[in-house]
């Protein structure tokens, strides 16, 4: 009888401790988060950030003990920019943007590409019959802005059909405006993401899609860090790498299921879930798709837009492939 006793007095005291364990462990766990301003090159409630916003509604950040804080910056090279002065240790743009960056001494590195694939399309009006940039002779053309690099792509497209940005009449529109006027028929094509493909298709658009990289192998999006952030903290650039990428991978595996939650999380699309699920299946159409190990830079790739930025005035000279990527964290097991 006494050993009963003594036993469930123990089986209390070990209940006790559990309990209190368990009510101690998330408190310990709150404590270890970490908190990091992560730099968006746009809004990100634009559908081009599923992978980012998906990762923080699936708690894939918090399970790397990451409290991820999305800014937005002003455009990708102003991402790069303040991640070289030390004012955020991430942030998103284009997998190029490192070629403009290093140019002006900015040292950051592209440690994840999202997608094997260019995140331009030339996106064109489907009674216009343009099944090549060569018969874009003399017809308008949105863009976003000239200093952006879908503009960039779709100089390297006109270039690989013997036409320079003077055979075309090229508008830089900004981020509305580039598939506003499209869609209005004032232009006969845009330099186009999905995003806006789809919006132009929403708004009654009938759009031929052809992808800059039959012509022109312009880069997808990227994640960017400084060389020092990387050579001093790799683990957390790591965690943000994995977390994300498991976000691109949920959209790749199930479009549809991806769109609930990212809907449910980014709610001004609520209502639209048609147009983001969309948007997502034309970014693993034309972007995520044919990356071998998800994240992976392709350094060929990376050589040949260098040398085109060199040859078009956009950087002065060529800086060593190595300076401009590294595949460290998606290679990483």
């Amino acid at each position: 009888m006494k050993m009963t006793r003594a036993f469930n007095g123990t089986r209390r005291a070990c209940l006790s401790l559990l309990a209190t364990v368990a009510l101690a462990s998330p408190l310990a766990a709150h404590a270890q988060v970490q908190e990091i301003t992560y730099l968006l090159p746009a809004p990100g409630t634009l559908p081009a950030f599923g992978p980012w916003m998906l990762a923080q509604a699936k708690g894939y950040y918090e399970q790397e003990g990451l409290k991820v804080n999305f800014v937005t910056a002003r455009g990708g090279v102003d991402v790069a920019k303040q991640i070289g002065a030390g004012n955020a240790v991430i942030g998103g743009a284009i997998g190029d943007t490192p070629i403009i960056a290093r140019a002006q001494g900015i040292p950051v590195k592209a440690v994840a590409v999202l997608g094997a694939g260019s995140l331009m399309q030339l996106v064109s009006h489907k009674d216009e019959k343009i099944e090549s940039p060569r018969e874009l002779k003399g017809k308008t053309v949105t863009v976003l802005a000239y200093t952006d690099t879908t503009y960039y792509a779709l100089l390297g497209m006109l270039s690989k059909v013997g036409l320079t940005k003077n055979d075309v009449n090229i508008q830089a529109a900004g981020p509305a405006g580039v598939w506003q006027q499209f869609a209005a028929k004032k232009a006969s094509a845009m330099a186009g993401v999905p995003d806006w493909t789809v919006s132009a298709m929403d708004a009654g658009a009938q759009v031929d899609i052809l992808p800059a990289d039959v012509y022109f192998k312009s880069m997808a999006q990227a994640i960017l860090a400084s060389d020092e952030t990387i050579a001093k903290n790799p683990q957390l650039i790591q965690k943000l790498v994995r977390a994300t990428l498991k976000g691109m991978k949920d959209i790749m595996a199930d479009p549809k299921a991806a769109t609930a939650v990212y809907v449910n999380h980014v709610q001004v699309h609520k209502g639209k879930e048609a147009s983001i699920q969309k948007a997502f299946e034309l970014f693993n159409q034309y972007v995520y798709a044919k990356q071998k190990v998800p994240g992976t830079m392709d350094e060929a790739r990376l050589g040949e837009l260098q040398k085109f930025y060199v040859s078009n005035g956009v950087v002065p000279k060529e800086t060593p492939l190595k300076d401009l990527y590294t595949n460290q964290f998606v290679m990483a097991k």
